[in-house]
């Protein structure tokens, strides 16, 4: 899926969170998933796609991430439970 896309992983139901950008969705969450890149994602297992969003241009995705940082924990949990309630990881339906 080659688009401009935030994104949300999860440790776990209501773990840790990560809020990342990417211009390629599924290529950057296997590259979680497989721990390619060392970082915050690696060290605290935040690996479950449970949120993301396609935007027009990179730079739309890149203004809208800034956002999303800076929402405190409560808001991204309820982003993420208007359209995934059980957190489940939506990788496989992008694959």
């Amino acid at each position: 899926m080659k688009q401009p896309c935030v994104y949300i992983l999860a440790s776990e139901k209501n773990g840790t969170l990560y809020v990342g950008v990417t211009s390629n969705l599924v290529k950057r969450i296997w590259q979680h998933k497989n721990h390619v890149v060392s970082g915050f994602s690696e060290k605290h297992e935040v690996k479950r796609l449970v949120y993301f969003e396609q935007l027009d241009d990179m730079v739309n995705a890149i203004t809208r991430e800034k956002v999303l940082k800076k929402w405190n924990r409560a808001w991204k949990i309820r982003l993420i439970e208007k359209t995934n309630l059980n957190w489940n990881d939506l990788y496989d339906d992008i694959v």
